[in-house]
């Protein structure tokens, strides 16, 4: 379905891709795609930065694995997406290769070519598709606050080249084709794309931060109902939301939202206080009652595409 290497295992899932240097063979899977096709409501969640598959070349690489995982990745993330999709019988994407090695929210173009081994396809120019490289964060991360540079030394440009097409390339090629398998279906598809951030700091004395940030491209990824149905949903629930800001969500909503199509995108990230410990390095006692709170979000968002869907003259509610 995905690419030659994808097969489908007892229980439906389907193993797409390949991490270069890992296992034996054509290396381990790069994600893991379940869609069932009887899924009870019309939403996709994924977690693209929550892979921990660390080739031992990759590891041996960097200049402090331990610190630069513990930074990069979304710790844990999969765990709660696998726990809220059990619940509500959502599709589930889930990445395994690393973000240190690739990061499936940057566009491809998004390369910092002075740290690869190798000219670059082509003349290279300053503008949105490389912004995040050149702040250190780009396709391959390269620079971490209170580390400096992540890498020994650079990376050949045949490795960059084996990432992107074995793992950047069939991840997107799977995750358009599950919205377009549930938009198919229903009318309407969201993908709620997952992640976690650091505690943001106060604005001002006495100010108490966002615990979540709902972000849709100032509008463009999504119908607005929708992202106005999320914040209502948190206020409710009496925890702390914010809208775009400082997330807005990156390149993978601007390459799969298509809301005038009906494919709805939303990333919502997760302050790391609210289901991790205090290391921000494993699941927290809290981590439970998270679940349960962006179980009843991702159903109450489900009934809403599934309205899109219907193309209902109702308006969607906001509360």
């Amino acid at each position: 379905m995905h690419d030659q290497r994808s097969a489908p295992d007892p229980a439906g899932t389907v193993f797409g891709g390949a991490i270069p240097g890992s296992g034996a063979g054509a290396g381990e899977p790069a994600f893991a795609l379940h869609l069932p096709a009887d899924t009870p409501i019309p939403v996709l969640i994924a977690a693209p930065h929550a892979g921990k598959v660390y080739p031992p070349a990759l590891r041996e690489a960097m200049r402090d694995p331990g610190y630069s995982a513990l930074r990069l990745e979304d710790r844990h993330v999969d765990l709660l997406a696998r726990d809220i999709a059990a619940a509500t019988g959502a599709g589930l994407l889930v990445a395994h290769a690393p973000r240190a090695m690739i990061d499936l929210n940057r566009s491809c173009e998004d390369v910092d070519w002075s740290m690869v081994q190798g000219p670059p396809p082509g003349p290279v120019r300053h503008s949105l598709h490389n912004r995040r490289s050149r702040s250190g964060l780009g396709l391959v991360p390269r620079r971490l606050g209170g580390l400096g540079e992540i890498w020994k030394g650079p990376i050949a440009r045949v490795d960059l080249d084996a990432r992107i097409e074995q793992i950047h390339r069939p991840y997107h090629r799977a995750l358009a084709e599950a919205l377009d398998a549930l938009r198919d279906r229903w009318g309407a598809a969201l993908l709620l794309d997952l992640h976690s951030m650091p505690p943001l700091k106060p604005r001002v004395p006495g100010d108490r931060p966002a615990e979540f940030v709902v972000g849709d491209r100032f509008g463009a990824a999504s119908d607005h109902a929708l992202s106005a149905q999320a914040l209502a949903y948190l206020a409710r629930n009496e925890r702390r939301a914010a809208h775009n800001r400082p997330y807005a969500g990156g390149y993978i909503l601007d390459r799969h939202a298509a809301p005038q199509r009906g494919l709805h995108a939303i990333q919502l990230e997760l302050c790391r206080t609210t289901y991790l410990d205090a290391a921000f390095a494993e699941p927290s006692a809290r981590a439970p009652a998270i679940v349960r709170l962006l179980t009843g979000l991702v159903r109450e968002l489900g009934d809403a595409v599934a309205t899109l869907g219907r193309g209902s003259a109702q308006p969607l509610a906001a509360e």
